[in-house]
């Protein structure tokens, strides 16, 4: 595999990626900086692709245990190594594994919050990818976004967060999944400029909690002119946490 060796967070971060197939964009980065982590918690990222989430977020929570969960072995090789680079040894990990058929290091119920940016597409509605890589990170294969949903209901704690990102033409289903398992869910969509739709959303609940369905102002990512707003700016290069 030919890798590139890239930045996030205004450099801060360092992440080895694949040259061609799935490449990191800012939803890894928008999917950290809203879980409301703490220092010392443990924090599960299903579908940790090259580990850009995780890492994202231990640059910005000091002392986070992150575990992430990544199906593809080359992605996960890759992880391991970007934890290394950012000198993460310790509190960072990534296993190889299938959210089917996980492995026993993941446990059950183990994790005070969830992280997770399933594949976006069903395969019966998409064209799949040339490139495997990409094509098992951005459509759904065995594992459907039920599944997916139901694993980080399982792994959570009571109380705890769970953490999506994903297609805002998808927040029907993802929010019918979530339903009788999640409360004080919040829908957080990301403008992608005045005036446009959203096209992805954020969306977050608590397990074995009861409380209303809200839906947020969001955030707008590019102003009338087409330029990074500051809110935006400050998550992106800066790693701030995003209010939810």
């Amino acid at each position: 595999m030919i890798t590139t060796t890239d930045t996030l967070l205004n450099g801060r971060v360092i992440l080895e990626q694949p040259k061609e197939g799935y490449r990191v964009a800012i939803d890894p980065i928008f999917l950290a900086s809203s879980v409301p982590a703490h220092s010392n918690e443990m924090v599960l990222d299903a579908g940790a692709g090259v580990g850009a989430a995780m890492l994202c977020l231990a640059e910005r929570v000091s002392n986070v245990h992150i575990l992430g969960l990544e199906m593809q072995r080359e992605l996960a090789t890759l992880a391991s190594k970007n934890i290394r680079a950012n000198h993460h040894q310790g509190r960072l990990e990534v296993v190889n594994g299938n959210l089917l058929r996980f492995p026993p290091r993941i446990a059950a119920g183990s994790y005070h919050h969830v992280m997770a940016n399933p594949p976006y597409h069903q395969s019966t509605k998409t064209t799949l990818s040339k490139v495997t890589s990409k094509a098992l990170a951005n459509t759904e294969s065995e594992a459907t976004l039920a599944d997916w949903v139901s694993f980080c209901h399982l792994m959570v704690r009571p109380k705890g967060s769970v953490t999506f990102i994903h297609r805002a033409d998808r927040l029907d289903t993802v929010l019918a999944l979530m339903h009788g398992k999640f409360g004080d869910i919040v829908v957080f969509p990301l403008w992608t400029g005045p005036g446009k739709d959203a096209k992805r959303v954020i969306i977050q609940g608590y397990k074995n909690t009861f409380g209303a369905t809200r839906l947020s102002q969001g955030l707008l990512i590019h102003d009338q002119d087409n330029h990074i707003t500051k809110e935006a700016d400050d998550i992106l290069r800066g790693g701030f946490g995003l209010m939810l």
